[in-house]
Formats: structure tokens, sequence, C-alpha cells
């Protein structure tokens, strides 16, 4: 099982990111790859989204919610890419990509994996727009897709 997690302040290119990982893999029958993407709305547009993190404390996390996705869905290579610092609208902030032997495990992994991101990774966001900046509160709707897999 190989396990890769990049914290980075730099933009990072989806298709290449995927091509990367896929590169040489014979023996899985799935792999999926979701790539989150720093949003706008009309009703409350942003300007931009910063990410904090404490960088020793994220990637042991990260690390270790891993190491757990791979042993509860058998997953053979793990790929989790997270931006922090300031980002713009339309660009990549996160990247999971998850190989398996059947599909379900792959999806089943990489959404246990986005759920943590969402709820338990130690990042903090903030929103600046026309109207300031805004630190992005929890969702409960977050947090009940987490609880799923309690």
């Amino acid at each position: 099982m190989s396990t890769i997690v990049r914290l980075q302040n730099e933009i990072f290119d989806p298709g290449q990111e995927s091509n990367a990982f896929l590169k040489d893999e014979t023996q899985a029958g799935a792999a999926v790859t979701f790539t989150g993407i720093v949003r706008s709305n009309a009703k409350a547009p942003i300007t931009s989204l910063t990410l904090e993190h404490y960088p020793p404390m994220a990637q042991a996390q990260l690390e270790g919610f891993a190491t757990k996705a791979s042993e509860r869905f058998e997953l053979q290579k793990i790929c989790v890419i997270h931006r922090y610092g300031k980002m713009l609208p339309g660009e990549p902030i996160v990247q999971v990509m998850t190989l398996a032997p059947h599909r379900r495990a792959a999806f089943e992994g990489a959404e246990f994996i986005m759920d943590f991101l969402k709820t338990s990774a130690p990042f903090w966001k903030k929103e600046t727009g026309i109207n300031g900046e805004v630190w992005v509160e929890a969702k409960t709707h977050d947090d009940d897709a987490m609880d799923r897999w309690s």
C-alpha cells in the first residue's frame, strides 16, 4: 500500500496529478479521483479563499487518516493533495485519489477521506469578498456525511 499526502501552497494540475497517480499501475481494477475547486457564487461572491493550518499537525492527521482509510477499504494506493494559503475562485483546492481492486472500495475510500477533510482536518477557511473577510463555519450536512461512517 502506498500513501502520499502533500500539503502545498502552489497550484497543481489535476489532470497531470491523476496521470502520475495511475502511471505503471496494473494490479488495480478501479481508480477514483475527486478534485475540489474554490467556488464563488452570484449571491455571495468571493474574491479569494485563504486556508490556514499548522503544518506538522495537519500532515500527521492526514497521513493517519489515509492509513485508516486504506485499512478500512483495502485500498492499494492513496494520494491526497491539499492546498493552503490564498486561492482564487476556479483553482483546485484539494485532490483525493484512491486505487483499489474494485470500484466500490475506491469510491467509498475517496468519500471517506473527503468527509474527514471537510469535518476533522485541521484547516481554517477565510473567504474574502466585496463585504470583507468571513471565517467559514462548519456545516451540519458535512458532519452528517461523516457520521454515516460510524
